[in-house]
Parts: structure tokens; C-alpha cells; sequence
């Protein structure tokens, strides 16, 4: 990296990293995770489910491939702060180049998103893993430790905060992308034969192509838009999407999908399982260090069969008290924590993880078809 500039990141519990800036010069705040997934770092970024979050990339080398215009989840990067071990200066990539994409650190910079490189990230990702997820600072323009550990530990955090109104959309909107194949890019002109409503709580927009695949016109609604605008739109299905931090306040959403259940076959995703759940009686909580990468086993119920997952959350669902209503589908394999829960009516359904995200296998793709299937049955 052409880029030697001191960069500091001090945590709540009082420890400090010395490393260089990445990025944007300036100063973050944000509760500092880690991502085990070694690659998706473009899609990562763009997550709204990040807001809030400052990211540590477990695998050392990011931004080898570069960046380019089709690999983003969003229009905007949402992540608070980006921390990596090695950032790669010079990415080889055909998609890169034909785009004229942007190296990690030039794209950082033109998205004004405050790095830091060179620290020991096997460290870092050790102490969030056995002191759990805490508050930092990335600063390039305050050195004083003291000072940042202070920023750190009076910073909101996300407990109790509403992200969702600072990410989701503020017009009802369209895309009209199918999923990606490598000859023509992003599918065009799939035939539509269900209506379906989604709710922006931070939505990614592969999940939005996933729908389009199985034949859904979707439109994507501000997360406020009530039951009774949803139900005037008469569509086939309602969709709950994924999105930031704590689900408790965001007490408009539970209150609306109540009304819509038993009016519309719903389907949730991450965000949208711990609403939905809080909106028939579950609780949620806090993850000590959340399951964030593209490697988490999960097994479905239903089929017997273990999915490797792609996963991003700090918080999860205590099924325990809606078992009467739902019955447990999904479970963690590595924690033993909620993935799922299905109506046992079949109205509805939702999972903790992401299957639109594709890990490497397409393990979880079923479900978009059985979301299909549950509007036309």
C-alpha cells in the first residue's frame, strides 16, 4: 500500500491497534465485528446490514480481485469502518479491468469509509471472539489513545437503536435483474407470474433477483408502508427482508406484519425472521460475537439435509415461547441457535440466514421455490 499514514483502532475494553489509514482519512465509530468469508468483500460493504458495524476481514489479503460495478447489494457502501490485514494494491481481475473498477483502498476513498491495514487481525478477531463484539473507534485524526478508548466506550452501540430507518427506501421502487450468469451478466425479461410485496429493512438486491427467478414482480416498499397499503397493491405474496442491528424497536414492523398474517403468504429473511417471530410471540437477543461468513452449517428439518450458509447477525431468536404456532425448521449446527421457524398453518415461514448469498454451493436456493409454491398452493 502507497499509504503509510498512522491509523489507530481502540476498542471499549480499553485495547489499541496501530496500523496505517485504508480509505478515507477521518474517524469511525461502530461496534466492531468480524467476517470469516474470504471473498464477497464488495458485498459485504454494501449490506445495509451493516450499518452501525465496523468490519474485520478474517482472511489476511483483501480487495485481490478489485471492485466493479455489478457486485454491490445496495446503492451505497453501509459499513461504518473496514478493517483488513493486507489490502491488495494491484487486483487481477477480467471484470475488474473491463469496468474500470477501483482498487479496495480507492474505493474506500470515493465511498468517504474510514480503514485501517497492517494490524494484527488474528488478534483482534480472537478478543471479539472470546470478550464478544464491543464499540471502537478507526481514527486517522485523533492519535491519542486515551481519547478513542473514551469515544469508544460513551458510543450508543446498537441495542435498542432503530437502523432500519436510516437504511430502508424512501420510495416504493422495481428492479428488474434476474440472477447473474456469466455470458450476458444480470438475466433480463423472466416472466413474472406472482406479485409480490417486500419490505425494504435493508434489503440486499440479490434477494430481490432470487424472487424475479421464480417468476415474482416484486416491489420493494419503505419499511414503514402499512398493511392496509400492502393489501390495496392485492399482491400474491409479502416478503421480509433482511437488515441492521436490533429488531426490538422496530415495533411499526411487528405491528404491521400481525395484520398482514393469514392475509398473505409471507416469507422472511434475517431481519425479517426475528420480526416476524417478535410479532408472534418470540424473543430475540443478543449474540456474543453474531455469525457473520459463508461457511456456517445449518441443518433444515424438514429435509434432513445440512446447508452450508452464508449468515450476517448479531442478534437471534428464543423460539421456545411461539412453538405452539410455529414449529423450529432451522438450527444452528455450530451453536445450536434458531435458523427457522415455519407456520403450522402455512402462512408463513423465514430463516435466519441468507440463501441468496450463494457461498459457493447454492444449497439454499429451494427456498425462493418454496415461497413460489406457497403463493401458488
Amino acid at each position: 500500500m502507497s499509504s503509510k499514514k498512522k491509523a489507530l483502532l481502540a476498542l471499549s475494553d480499553g485495547t489499541v491497534y496501530e496500523g496505517h489509514s485504508l480509505g478515507s482519512e477521518g474517524e469511525a465509530l461502530g461496534e466492531v465485528v468480524f467476517n470469516t468469508s474470504m471473498t464477497g468483500y464488495q458485498e459485504i460493504l454494501t449490506d445495509p446490514s451493516y450499518k452501525g458495524q465496523m468490519v474485520t476481514m478474517t482472511y489476511p489479503q483483501i480487495g485481490n480481485y478489485g471492485t466493479n460495478v455489478e457486485d454491490v447489494e445496495s446503492h451505497r457502501p453501509w459499513a461504518e469502518g473496514f478493517i483488513v490485514k493486507d489490502p491488495c494494491d494491484e487486483p487481477s481481475s477480467w471484470r475488474h479491468r473491463k469496468e474500470g473498477g477501483l482498487t479496495l483502498d480507492e474505493y474506500l476513498k470515493a465511498n468517504k469509509i474510514v480503514g485501517i491495514y497492517g494490524i494484527d487481525t488474528r488478534s483482534l478477531v480472537r478478543r471479539l471472539r472470546d470478550k464478544g463484539a464491543m464499540e471502537g473507534v478507526i481514527s486517522t485524526v485523533d492519535t491519542k489513545a486515551e481519547s478513542l478508548v473514551h469515544k469508544a466506550r460513551t458510543s450508543p452501540g446498537l441495542v435498542g437503536r432503530d437502523l432500519v430507518k436510516e437504511v430502508t427506501c424512501k420510495k416504493p421502487y422495481k428492479l428488474e435483474e434476474g440472477l447473474w450468469e456469466i455470458e450476458g451478466g444480470y438475466a433480463k425479461g423472466i416472466e413474472k407470474k406472482f406479485k409480490v410485496v417486500a419490505f425494504d429493512f435493508g434489503m440486499k438486491r440479490n434477494i430481490v433477483r432470487n424472487l424475479l427467478n421464480v417468476g415474482c414482480d416484486v416491489t420493494v416498499v419503505p419499511a414503514s408502508t402499512s398493511a392496509d397499503e400492502v393489501l390495496s397493491m392485492n399482491p400474491d405474496g409479502v416478503f421480509l427482508s433482511n437488515g441492521p442491528g436490533d429488531p426490538e424497536p422496530v415495533t411499526y414492523a411487528q405491528e404491521t406484519i400481525k395484520k398482514l398474517i393469514g392475509k398473505k403468504p409471507i416469507f422472511g429473511i434475517c431481519l425479517g425472521h426475528q420480526l416476524l417471530s417478535l410479532a408472534i410471540g418470540a424473543r430475540t437477543y443478543k449474540l456474543k460475537f453474531g455469525h457473520r461468513g459463508g461457511n456456517q452449517p445449518v441443518k433444515d428439518f424438514t429435509t434432513g439435509r445440512v446447508e452450508i450458509t452464508s449468515q450476517n447477525h448479531g442478534f437471534a431468536v428464543d423460539a421456545e415461547p411461539i412453538k405452539k404456532t410455529a414449529d423450529i425448521t432451522h438450527i444452528n449446527l455450530n451453536d445450536q441457535t434458531n435458523e427457522g421457524i415455519a407456520d403450522k398453518a402455512g402462512r408463513f415461514f423465514s430463516v435466519q440466514y441468507h440463501p441468496e448469498s450463494s457461498p459457493g454451493p447454492h444449497d439454499s436456493m429451494y427456498l425462493f421455490k418454496r415461497f413460489a409454491d406457497m403463493m401458488e398452493g
